[in-house]
């Protein structure tokens, strides 16, 4: 092969001349042949010349022009032979043939010329390859010396350069300098060869000076020369106005020339600063609106060949707008877009003038739809919008052009039009639109990712370094300082970059957005508005990233509520006048294309005064999500522009009528005034997503850096203290939008909640102050919501080992206190109920502000409140008490306390009370562990003190903290116990009463003192200043229809069950803990005060409390003495018990009685051996004195007669009395050894005076049960037991004591009278008992006072005289006090009163107690006659007997015949004891005392006294037993005896004579009134007297039978025979009565019937 290259040019030679022959198929055949040799490459440089100069000479002869070019662009591209002048001609040949007048020819060269061009440049950089690795040393060039210097260059370079700088000449209309031979040459295909060489080798002229010199030397040059005509060119100016006819731009060329710049400006940048400058700045000048049409629209897309090229952008930047003196190419090309795009909405489009004036013309009339012929396209009838731009009237349609981010031109490809073509309406619109986009995008995106290079660097390094200031290595510092200095260079151009562009941008977007009626242009532009936004905020521009934000609010909005939100900039400013939205103008339409915008809310506007609504379209959504898209992406970019961002959504989100739900969730709800919102579905589906993109928004912040997020907890509250603004003084719904979102906001940063509590709670708080309730009310529920969920946030570390953070989560909590509005307490205390429900176990030192917030519950914040809170407490009390500190439990108890006295409800305050009973119990189950607790804690606060050199100063302080735990709850208790309300004080009572019994034992010994005179001597001093000082008024009603009992319808009787239960409670402590107070050392002085409560209690004016005071009184003595192991009595101690005593016969023996130790005995027994217990015995004697004396003090007070009696004297009750009694006896068991008589007489006047108290007649049924029951009342019982024990006592007691029994007798006695003799009390007027008005009880006359039934008692005590006498009677004192004759005096009383007394059974009583009393009496006073002791006595007893027997009274007229000898037979039982126990004993007997007793028997033989008979008289029932047995005695001690006195046979005899004559006479007198009457019957007196003579006859004549007949004078038997004929006489009468008695006594004088004595006939006597 290589041989046959050599010799080429012979073996080419014959086909040459075959072509030669100009023949045409040897023609083809030959060229056939060399292109096949061609094909091999076996053809010489000389061949190829030869061949090339064949074709030449065709081509001339225009011979297969086709094939010719062919074998051209075979020859040059199989091989590198053909070079310089060959190669030069060849392609002329190939122009030459371009130009001819065969269109296929034409166009075939025309493309092998392209192809040839292409193959120079090719060969060119293989010979660079080959080259590459010999480094040359470059000759420099010499200036533009000499244009031709190419001999450096290789020889495929310098074919080349050749090429290339002829191509600039011919372009140039200059002749050229190597392809010699051109005939002629267009400029439009000069301009795409040099196009396609510029862009196709871009290395060859950046490598090589040479060609670097041509660019700049020949193509710059006379590109800007070739654009002179369209520079020069203003549409529409007339050709006279310029002097010279300016030649028109001519489109071919002028597009062309703009690819030619496009390629210079893209590859070549580097090398033609200074002539890009001059492009660049002509191709703004293109856009001016002067330009025709299709320049303008070829020029922006040029222009939008560079925006797709963020790098050479930002090269511009850095070339022109950073140097000093430079133009500001950037900024004017996007000025240039801007300006252009406004042109295009101000001037119609010379494309279609009808088109617009139309349109304009149709919008002015404010019509909503655009013309037919502009872009609407009527699909079955409907009407859709094409995508378009509508401002001001203009309508251009967007079309779609290209790939986003590709700048696909349309009219700079049209290489085959000569004309200029006709613009489509909006063609250049919408590649502007696109520069805009693809601007935004390729900077954004070029910045954003070198700035993320900058950052990662920087973290790298910085880790790498550690802290790479600290490193030691030099390099280190050096590497992080050049990197430092390249990020300052390139952030300087970052932000030129943003500043050039970002007015021009901002106005051009702002416009389109205002024009625009696609959803997806519009979703462009936004997004474009975005990324500036977030590009800025990243680059830290405020201005501008202010501006973008701002743009994308009032895109948000309604037209003109955008403008007056956001004129201020910074939205911080926001004063209330900008709200105020004109009503009219709300409604206009605004003089944009809005009317193509489909309305889709409408709402309120948020103002102070709405008026009017405003509509929200579809666009003003879509800015809305971009907005949030913003916030959301871009929140840590956003710094101070959060203000702006949240108002505009705050606005939003109010005229959606979106309102907040729980945790801050903005849900769509109804509005709550004006019209109501009205929402389209489209909209409608809408709010979900975007109440979720807003929680989101919200959510992001977790991520953003501290600093962004106090910016946006700032703008917030910002936000939120004008929404509060607005809502003042007036209670329309106001904006929660902020408060909402704070609450979000707060919710999802709580892992680093420190940061922002502060801020955040501050701002909350203020906001529930807020007058507006609603808006308090999401203050409140922000604030407890953030509270409860930082307490349950998992922090890191627990909560439970970081105090402070817990305590500063719960502050905010307490803060709340101090707001006065119910409903935010009612919040803040819901949360603390919640708090506890989940956090009770694990709120540790949190305990005192919670419990704080409890106990901050005043008494005026109403019923729920209160309520509520103590929900919160009984929690607390039921669950908690264990887990919370020790040292909170005084909280608690005064927390409870204070419940406890509010007034608002009264089961709480009651139920309070109950709670600090379960606290008490508490604290008693765990003492121990709690004092442990306390005592370390103390012991810790004491040394803080003893350091800061204060005085440690608690409640109580001496005693230890455990018991001061004890004394605070005792102390709260007592002040709960003088409450106003008698419920409570009855419950805090007998709680204080109980704790203490039950659990005072845990106390130290020495805190009881405390207790003594703190607690309990310190609340009766108070109960009983109230009680004292209480209101009589009468209370109608408990409050509602709650009925009061009428014993506690006063104040005071309200305070009396207060003073009673207080007492009390304090005496059975007294009772109870004896043993632990005794050894105080102050007892005796706390028992004088305990005395004196009870006596001024007993004392007091009220029944209730003077009667409780006595039951204190009676539990406090019934106290046991401490007893010690040494000295435990051998009996148990005598409490109240009877003493038993052996009633024997009371001659004197020796007692065998077993009793308790005197202390006496005692204190023999320990003199000697313990003498501590002496001083302890003795002590304890001087407080049974004291009690004594206080009894004695009350009984004398209580039992004194008032002066003067009216309604309102007090008068003790009964059961008082009773009671006051019934302490005497076990009072006395501990005096008994120094009771004297003195005492005995204190005693005597208080039993006297208590029994003479009278009852009120409306209690006396409940005491006495009828008057005609014998009942002993119980105070008379009691009365009669006192008197039984001092008896019983003296009876056992030493001797001197037995002076006793005569004041026992005489008190006794004393009582005995009231049988008859009722006691008198004062001057007070007693009726009967039986007179009493039971049933007419009036209101208000005074109440009748009725004396009691005093017979019972009286005889009661009659019976324990006798009992008492039988036994005593022998003793001397008994003797020498003369008790016979007072028991005698006293029963005389009832005696003589017989019927008269006021109960029978009185005298009865009486008659057979002094039959006992007189059978046990008189042998003593015969015993003692000598001595005269009872001398006195006889006459008294001769008086009663008389008064008894004789009685005045008449015995009533329905005693019955059987009563009446049952009461004969007592009249007989009395002649008897005469008989048998008197006239025996004559000589130890007082003369005048016998002769008294005879002549009453006397009296009571001879029944009629007298002869004259009165009516009354004749009514006596006749007493015949009586008369009888007096008869007999009389009989019987007249005759029996050996008389001892004259006197005394005197009078029997006399008596016998009187009675005889007496009986004579009746009987005449009968006997004659019977003659005289005749039939008729005599009258019953008459008779009756009759009978009773009769009978007595028979009696006497029977008892001078029975007697001795030598004691019978002769002279009696005469007086009785002397009747006999007399009776005889008697015979006759009628009355069968009187006959049968008249038999009676005829019958014994048989006796008489005896033959008479012859003696006595003899002789005479």
């Amino acid at each position: 092969m290589p041989a046959l290259k050599e010799n080429s040019s012979e073996v080419v030679q014959p086909f040459l001349m075959g072509c030669g022959t100009k023949e045409p198929k040897i023609t083809q055949l030959c060229l056939a042949a060399i292109q096949r040799l061609m094909s091999h490459e076996v053809v010489s440089e000389t061949a190829a010349g030869n061949i090339i100069n064949m074709l030449w000479q065709l081509m001339e002869n225009s011979l297969e022009e086709l094939k010719l070019l062919q074998t051209v662009l075979v020859l040059l591209t199989t091989n590198t032979v053909v070079h310089d002048e060959a190669l030069s001609k060849a392609i002329v040949l190939c122009f030459r043939l371009h130009f001819t007048k065969d269109n296929i020819t034409n166009n075939t060269a025309a493309a092998t010329v392209r192809q040839v061009v292409t193959v120079v440049f090719e060969r060119m950089v293989a010979e660079d390859e080959r080259h590459r690795d010999i480094i040359e040393q470059p000759v420099l060039v010499q200036g533009n010396s000499n244009r031709r210097s190419v001999s450096t260059l290789k020889p495929c370079a310098k074919d080349a350069y050749m090429l290339f700088q002829d191509l600039c000449q011919l372009v140039n209309a200059d002749a050229p300098y190597w392809l010699v031979g051109m005939t002629e040459m267009t400029r439009t295909f000069g301009l795409e060869l040099l196009e396609s060489v510029l862009n196709d080798f871009p290395q060859v002229f950046l490598q090589h000076q040479e060609f670097s010199f041509l660019l700049k030397e020949r193509v710059c040059p006379l590109v800007i020369k070739l654009f002179s005509p369209n520079i020069k060119f203003r549409q529409g100016s007339s050709t006279s106005s310029s002097p010279a006819p300016v030649e028109k731009p001519y489109f071919p060329i002028c597009m062309r020339l703009l690819r030619v710049v496009s390629v210079l400006i893209k590859q070549f940048y580097s090398l033609l600063v200074t002539e890009c400058e001059i492009f660049l700045s002509l191709l703004v000048k293109f856009l001016d609106a002067d330009k025709p049409q299709w320049l303008r629209a070829v020029a922006v897309e040029s222009i939008h060949r560079f925006c797709v090229q963020p790098q050479l952008l930002r090269s511009f930047c850095q070339s022109y707008d950073m140097k000093q003196h430079s133009t500001k190419v950037f900024r004017d090309i996007v000025n240039a877009l801007g300006s252009f795009i406004q042109s295009l909405f101000l001037v119609p489009p010379t494309g279609n003038p009808a088109t617009s004036n139309q349109a304009g013309n149709n919008n002015l009339g404010g019509s909503v739809s655009a013309p037919a012929n502009s872009g609407m396209v009527g699909i079955g009838g409907g009407v859709t919008l094409l995508p378009a731009f509508e401002y001001r009237g203009t309508w251009i349609p967007i079309l779609t052009i290209t790939v986003q981010g590709s700048a696909k031109a349309t009219y700079l490809e049209m290489l085959d039009k000569v004309e200029p073509p006709t613009i489509p309406e909006g063609y250049a619109m919408s590649v502007a639109f696109h520069c805009l986009l693809d601007l935004v995008r390729g900077i954004t995106s070029m910045i954003e990712g070198e700035l993320g290079e900058v950052e990662t660097e920087c973290q790298t390094t910085t880790e790498e370094g550690s802290s790479p200031t600290q490193s030691t290595e030099q390099q280190d510092l050096q590497s992080t300082s050049d990197q430092m200095d390249k990020e300052i260079v390139s952030r300087a151009v970052w932000e030129e970059m943003v500043n050039a562009c970002w007015c021009g941008l901002l106005a051009a977007l702002s416009l389109l957005l205002d024009a625009s009626t696609d959803e997806a242009a519009t979703e462009n532009i936004l997004k474009a508005e975005l990324t500036m936004a977030a590009l800025c905020g990243r680059l830290g521009l405020v201005t501008s990233r202010d501006a973008f934000i701002t743009a994308i609010c009032k895109g948000s909005l309604p037209p003109h509520y955008a403008l007056t939100v956001l004129n201020t900039t910074t939205a911080a400013t926001l004063s209330s006048k900008s709200y105020s939205v004109q009503g009219q103008s709300v409604m206009m339409i605004s003089p944009s294309s809005e009317s193509h915008q489909q309305v889709v809310a409408v709402g309120q506007p948020l103002a102070v005064q709405p008026q009017g609504t405003v509509m929200l379209t579809s666009k003003n959504i879509q800015c809305m999500r971009t907005l949030l898209n913003l916030a959301h992406c871009h929140g840590a970019v956003l710094g101070t522009s959060w203000q702006l961002v949240l108002a505009t959504l705050q606005h939003l989100v109010w005229i959606l009528g979106l309102k907040p739900s729980s945790g801050g969730a903005l849900k769509p709800g109804r509005a709550v005034e004006g019209p109501s919102t009205v929402l389209t579905t489209a909209v409608m589906t809408d709010l979900p997503v975007i109440s979720n993109i807003l929680s989101r928004l919200f959510e992001s912040s977790q991520y953003l850096d501290d600093v962004s997020l106090h910016h946006l907890i700032n703008a917030l509250c910002s936000l939120s203290l004008e929404a509060m603004d607005m809502a003042y003084g007036n209670n329309k719904e106001p904006s929660l939008f902020a408060v909402a979102k704070l609450l979000e906001t707060g919710l999802v940063n709580m892992h680093r909640i420190e940061i922002l509590w502060r801020p955040l709670t501050g701002h909350l708080l203020e906001v529930c102050q807020h007058p507006n309730s609603r808006m308090r009310e999401w203050g409140a529920e922000a604030l407890t919501s953030l509270i409860k969920a930082g307490l349950t946030f998992n922090h890191d570390p627990p909560l439970s080992q970081n105090q402070r953070l817990q305590l500063l989560l719960l502050n905010p909590l307490k803060e709340m206190s101090n707001i006065n509005h119910p409903d935010i307490r009612l919040k803040q205390l819901e949360c603390v109920l919640q708090i506890l429900q989940s956090q009770g176990d694990s709120l540790g030192p949190g305990w005192p502000l919670v419990l704080g917030v409890m106990g901050a519950i005043r008494n005026d914040q109403g019923e729920s409140l209160i309520r509520t809170a103590f929900q919160c407490l009984q929690l607390v009390v039921t669950d908690f008490l264990p887990t919370m500190p020790c040292t909170c439990l005084q909280i608690v108890v005064d927390v409870a306390g204070s419940f406890g006295l509010h007034n608002q409800e009264l089961n709480i305050s009651l139920t309070s009370i109950g709670l600090l009973w379960n606290i008490s119990d508490y604290f008693f189950q765990r003492g121990e562990t709690i004092e442990k607790e306390l005592n370390k804690e103390e012991a810790a606060q004491q040394k803080q003190a003893e350091e800061k050199g204060v005085v440690l100063n608690r409640p109580f302080h001496p005693a230890p903290p455990f018991d001061c735990l004890w004394l605070c709850l005792y102390a709260k208790l007592g002040e709960l116990c003088v409450d106003p309300r008698p419920a409570v004080r009855k419950s805090a009572g007998q709680t204080l009463f109980s704790t203490i019994g039950a659990h005072g034992t845990l106390l130290q010994h020495s805190t009881w003192h405390t207790v003594i005179w703190k607690v309990l001597f310190h609340l009766l001093d108070r109960v009983r200043e109230s009680s004292t000082t209480a209101d009589k008024e009468k209370i109608e009603s408990g409050g509602g229809n709650i009925l009061i009992h009428h014993s506690r319808d006063t104040a005071e009787k309200q305070w009396a069950e207060t003073w009673v239960l207080t007492l009390a409670g304090v005496a059975r402590i007294f009772n109870t803990r004896r043993y632990l107070l005794q050894p105080l050392g102050d007892f005796s002085r706390a028992w004088d005060v305990l005395l004196d409560h009870i006596q001024s209690a007993a004392l007091s004016k009220n029944n209730e409390v003077s009667l409780a005071a006595l039951k204190s009184f009676q539990e406090i003595l019934q106290i046991v003495s401490p007893v010690r192991d040494s000295d435990k009595p051998e009996t148990p101690p005598v409490v109240n018990v009877p003493v038993p005593v052996l009633i024997g016969p009371i001659s004197g023996m020796s007692r065998p009685f077993v009793r308790t130790d005197s202390i006496g005995e005692k204190l023999g027994r320990y003199s000697s051996s313990e003498p501590p217990i002496v001083t302890d015995e003795l002590e304890d004697l001087n407080l049974w004195w004291a009690a004594w004396n206080t009894w004695y003090r009350i009984g004398s007070e209580s039992t004194k007669p008032p002066i003067t009696f009216d309604k309102l004297t007090f008068i003790p009750s009964q059961p008082f009395l009773t009671a006051l009694i019934q302490i005497f006896p076990a009072l006395y068991q501990h005096i008994k050894t120094g009771f004297n008589m003195d005492d005995l007489q204190k005693l005597g006047v208080i039993l006297h005076s208590a029994i003479s108290v009278p009852i009120s007649s409306d209690a006396s049924p409940f005491i006495l049960p009828s008057y005609t029951e014998a009942v002993l009342t119980s105070l008379q019982e009691a009365v009669l037991t006192a008197l039984d024990v001092l008896q019983k006592a003296i009876c056992v007691g030493p001797e001197n004591m037995q002076i006793m029994y005569p004041a026992i007798f005489d008190q006794l006695l004393a009582f005995v009278e009231f049988s008859c003799k009722p006691p008198q009390y004062g001057q007070l007027e007693t009726k009967h008992i039986a007179n009493a008005k039971y049933n007419q009880i009036q209101l208000f006359a005074p109440a009748e006072w009725v004396a009691l039934n005093y017979v019972p008692f009286a005889e009661r005590s009659l019976e324990v005289v006798v009992d008492l006498y039988q036994k005593t009677a022998c003793h001397k004192a008994v003797v020498n006090e003369k008790v016979l004759q007072n028991i005698i005096k006293t029963l005389r009383v009832p005696l003589s009163l017989k019927y008269s007394c006021p109960s029978e059974s009185t005298w009865k009583l009486a008659v057979s107690s002094l039959l006992r009393v007189l059978s046990i009496g008189l042998p003593v006073a015969r015993q003692h006659a000598s001595s005269g002791k009872f001398d006195s006595m006889w006459p008294e007893l001769a008086n009663t007997f008389e008064d008894f027997l004789f009685t005045k009274s008449i015995p009533p007229d329905n005693l019955s015949i059987q009563e009446f000898q049952r009461n004969e037979n007592i009249d007989v039982e009395v002649v008897q004891l005469i008989s048998n126990e008197i006239l025996p004993y004559a000589n130890f007997i007082p003369k005048e005392f016998v002769g008294q007793i005879m002549t009453m028997l006397n009296k009571g033989s001879i029944h009629s006294q007298s002869s004259s008979f009165t009516e009354a008289e004749i009514d006596i029932r006749l007493r015949e037993e009586f008369s009888k047995m007096c008869f007999e005695t009389l009989l019987q001690f007249s005759f029996s005896n050996k008389v001892t006195t004259p006197q005394e046979g005197y009078i029997s005899r006399m008596a016998l004579s009187v009675l005889l004559k007496r009986s004579q006479d009746v009987l005449h007198r009968y006997i004659e009134d019977e003659r005289l009457s005749g039939k008729c019957p005599l009258p019953r007196q008459q008779v009756t007297e009759i009978i009773f003579v009769l009978k007595a006859v028979s009696t006497l004549i029977d008892s001078l039978k029975k007697t001795q007949p030598e004691n019978v004078d002769g002279n009696t038997w005469a007086q009785v025979i002397a009747l006999y004929p007399t009776l005889v006489e008697c015979i006759t009468c009628s009355s069968s009565e009187v006959c049968s008695a008249l038999k009676e006594a005829l019958v014994p004088f048989k006796d008489f019937m005896q033959p008479p004595a012859s003696r006595v006939q003899n002789g005479e006597s």
